[in-house]
């Protein structure tokens, strides 16, 4: 059902004068300039400005709105298509957006690695999606494309050349080099103190089908990898990887949403290729120390007040000569010989240089592609699917297909 083709807008970037959303803007307006209707949102004025002038674009079209402000985020989104919102930590500034664009028949994406937000704001403006034909479409970034779209991009592979789907599909994030945001380091400093704080939000996050359907029954999947372990795929010892706890929900909702497509059973787990069993060690006892000290309030506070602040992030150095690799690795159900493996590869720092892609080419996906699915809460793997797949490859973002056995390189 599409509602919204009637809007003043194709697209609106909310929170472009922040960090992420300054660079979704650039990238809009390098690649597309005016061939498409669009426009840039906030808070303040002067910054959006200040955006149009390091733009060298005059006739940029600004909207002033404060998220805090329901009448406000309703005329922004009855306003255009889509919205695409980089306004972190969603679970503190995202929830009045996103649910005026549930209400207007908005199609909307983020960047939330926020699996406590997602989960608290599904039973209420889901229904409200549905009703109104909004696709709401959550981790457009770093997070969760690679894994949800890698997987997608694996089991159709499986399908097409074995006639079946894996049951049992591991992610193993490789080599990369990049640098973090403040924005990035705000939403994980508040989802440390939700945790804490809130014992909802810390079953949210400590439960890997948190992002389940509630009508269907969870499968077997445990708890993300925190320890070392050997791989005999990839010929590898593992680390825990940071990312894990929201992707591989994402992952398993995809499924989910897909009528269990994979099957009831379907098994993923995530982790991060190491060079040595030393090294995996170290990176486990560095991520539970990291997060015992996260978790104690007041050294909580201190460690943040050194991390990077809002607004701050990665040199346009630092990103343009970043790059990301990550292993979707799909287990045929009986024969070993017939697994198949796809890399994703990504050009650009994952974070940022990478991740404003994705994004950007999520709401163009939205607001141009032919897409299957109707209103409600989707994945990118369950909304996107293919369209995303082939948009991604214009910005060296490429899922490919590679021998399924022996060592990854990494």
């Amino acid at each position: 059902m599409e509602t919204n083709t009637q809007r003043d807008f194709d697209i609106v970037v909310y929170g472009a004068t922040g960090f992420t959303g300054a660079l979704v803007a650039a990238y809009l307006h390098e690649a597309y300039g005016d061939k498409i209707n669009w426009a840039i949102a906030g808070r303040s004025k002067s910054k959006l400005d200040e955006i149009k002038q390091g733009l060298s674009a005059p006739n940029l079209p600004i909207l002033v709105a404060d998220s805090d402000n329901t009448d406000e985020m309703t005329r922004l989104a009855a306003s255009t298509r889509v919205v695409i919102s980089t306004v972190g930590p969603y679970a503190r500034y995202g929830t009045t957006l996103l649910e005026a664009c549930a209400m207007e028949g908005t199609h909307y994406c983020d960047l939330t690695g926020e699996p406590q937000w997602m989960a608290s704001v599904f039973d209420r403006v889901s229904p409200m999606a549905e009703e109104s034909g909004a696709r709401l479409v959550h981790c457009c970034g770093f997070d969760s494309i690679p894994s949800d779209i890698g997987v997608f991009v694996a089991q159709k592979t499986m399908m097409e050349k074995h006639g079946v789907y894996a049951q049992n599909v591991s992610g193993r994030m490789g080599e990369s080099k990049g640098g973090v945001s403040g924005g990035t380091v705000a939403s994980m400093l508040l989802a440390v103190e939700q945790a804490v704080e809130d014992p909802v939000a810390r079953k949210t996050l400590n439960d890997p089908y948190a992002l389940y359907p509630p009508e269907l029954d969870p499968g077997g999947d445990g708890a993300d990898q925190r320890s070392a372990r050997w791989d005999d795929n990839f010929g590898s010892w593992t680390g825990p990887f940071v990312m894990a706890a929201i992707n591989s929900k994402v992952v398993r909702r995809s499924n989910a949403l897909a009528s269990l497509l994979y099957g009831a059973d379907f098994s993923y787990n995530e982790s991060q290729l190491m060079p040595s069993r030393r090294a995996a060690l170290l990176l486990s006892a560095g991520m539970i120390a990291g997060m015992t000290a996260l978790a104690i309030g007041p050294l909580r506070r201190f460690i943040a007040k050194r991390l990077p602040q809002p607004g701050e992030g990665p040199s346009l150095h630092e990103r343009e000569t970043g790059f990301f690799e990550f292993f979707v690795h799909a287990h045929h159900p009986t024969e070993l010989t017939k697994d198949v493996r796809i890399v994703v590869r990504g050009k650009r720092d994952p974070g940022y240089g990478a991740t404003s892609r994705m994004l950007a080419e999520a709401g163009l996906s939205l607001a141009f592609d032919d897409l299957a699915v109707e209103g409600g809460i989707w994945t990118p793997a369950s909304a996107l699917g293919d369209h995303l797949v082939a948009r991604l490859a214009t910005v060296d973002i490429t899922f490919e297909e590679e021998p399924a056995g022996g060592q990854s390189g990494s």
